[in-house]
């Protein structure tokens, strides 16, 4: 294996999802969205599934298993997973469990630039993320209540979901109180002045 090959979230799901049986991309991707693991991992582009299968397959992680034809399909390469695909599946799930790493959002780096926009630019941006997320959080608890009786193990990554948009929330609400109430202003002027006293 390269030793350069550096999980990704996508690539730790194709190897899970063959831990469990062998599999065409195509019922990777089902699979992925029938067990809701599109909540957690990109696989809105079909290509960034086949392009994870070819780099762990030239990392020897899986391996093909069989090619078939069905008439009503085009050709398919199903896909295993190898002993060395276990063992580097459970390697890369311990250390991104036990290793927080830096990761680079777009909201936070879109807050950052804040003072581009007027205090009420800002309050209706993120009022309509405001919105946005409380329809998030509603499906979250929809899907939490409708699962409720398997098991808490299958839910996790649901329950995390919930709870750090739940805080994102809440904190949400806090800025936007301050942003009617005129407790968070600012404006382009102060700016200006702030900027040119730090540059001096």
């Amino acid at each position: 294996m390269d030793a350069s090959y550096r999980g990704s979230p996508l690539a730790l799901t194709v190897l899970a999802l063959l831990h469990h049986k062998p599999l065409h991309p195509y019922g990777m991707q089902r699979l992925i969205k029938q067990w809701g693991k599109d909540q957690v991992v990109n696989v809105g582009q079909r290509t960034g599934l086949y392009r994870a299968i070819d780099r762990l397959h030239a990392a020897g992680l899986i391996a093909v298993r069989e090619t078939g034809r069905d008439q009503q399909y085009p050709e398919r390469t199903v896909y295993e997973v190898t002993d060395a695909g276990r063992r580097v599946a459970k390697q890369w799930l311990c250390d991104m469990l036990a290793v927080p790493k830096q990761e680079f959002p777009q909201f936070p780096a879109a807050l950052s630039h804040l003072l581009m926009l007027t205090p009420q630019e800002a309050l209706d941006a993120l009022g309509r993320r405001a919105d946005a997320l409380a329809a998030t959080l509603e499906g979250y608890e929809a899907a939490l209540e409708r699962e409720a009786d398997l098991p808490r193990i299958t839910m996790l990554e649901t329950e995390y979901l919930r709870t750090v948009t739940a805080a994102e929330a809440a904190w949400l609400r806090t800025v936007l109180d301050d942003l009617r109430e005129g407790r968070l202003p600012w404006s382009l002027e102060v700016l200006a002045a702030v900027a040119g006293d730090r540059s001096s």
